[in-house]
């Protein structure tokens, strides 16, 4: 039987669908994966600002990186693969079928092509986290403070000096502490209610499609093959093979 067909049979006999993404699926949108050539801003590597330590010892600096990413996302638009997902969701829960979006992107596309059912495993560029009450709230404010505005320039040149007062503070009253960007960033552990939700959307899929990533990030890595060892199909949409390819087959 051919392999579309086969699939395509699948999908119509479903009843719950996971979509796994990664930044392969944003890249048609300029949307930057901060790897290879794309790895570095100003003159840091782009992972080296994405720690607990980097944020401890520079703020400002972190908040500026993390700004011009906002902007830059809120400029580019969803792709035709954001708005065929979106599409493909909402014609799905028409028929009364289950899609999970699970995706290891902070850049809000999938939410502006119109998916609803999306688990951002990573975080996100709009959403703050309080770094003593630990309270989450969604922020598209651009700049996210008044002090951020014009900054962020991936100028080799620019300095990052703002005052800690006045970088994104806590909106609580009673507490009026420095916020940080709601990204898991490494060494940190994923957000439990979000990993929770993952797994059970693992653990009861029918049918899983894997776009637009290299499968080597870990937990998310583990996911399809989880769900191909339980005999679900799943089909892999790549430019080329990944680590995980074989596993599909």
């Amino acid at each position: 039987m051919n392999v579309m067909k086969s699939f395509r049979d699948s999908l119509k006999t479903a009843k719950s669908i996971l979509i796994l993404t990664g930044s392969g699926i944003s890249a048609e949108s300029g949307v930057p994966t901060f790897r290879g050539s794309d790895g570095f801003w100003r003159t840091y590597q782009a992972q080296n600002l994405a720690t607990p330590e980097a944020f401890a010892a520079n703020p400002s600096l972190v908040w500026e990186f993390y700004e011009y990413r906002r902007q830059l996302c809120s400029k580019v638009q969803p792709n035709k693969a954001h708005e065929a997902i979106a599409a493909f969701e909402n014609r799905a829960r028409n028929e009364g079928k289950s899609v999970t979006i699970l995706t290891q992107n902070v850049d809000g596309l999938h939410q502006r092509a119109s998916s609803k059912n999306v688990l951002e495993l990573h975080g996100s560029l709009y959403k703050t986290r309080c770094t003593k009450c630990k309270e989450i709230l969604l922020n598209e404010n651009i700049p996210i403070c008044p002090a951020l505005e014009g900054k962020g320039a991936p100028d080799s040149k620019e300095t990052s000096c703002i005052p800690r007062e006045q970088l994104p503070r806590c909106a609580t009253k009673t507490c009026g502490s420095l916020l940080r960007p709601h990204i898991v960033w490494f060494g940190e552990n994923l957000e439990e209610k979000v990993l929770v939700k993952a797994y059970e959307a693992v653990e009861n899929c029918d049918v899983c499609m894997v776009i637009g990533t290299s499968s080597i990030v870990y937990p998310a890595a583990m996911f399809a093959p989880q769900v191909a060892q339980r005999g679900v199909p799943v089909a892999e949409f790549n430019i080329e093979t990944t680590s995980a390819t074989r596993q599909f087959q």
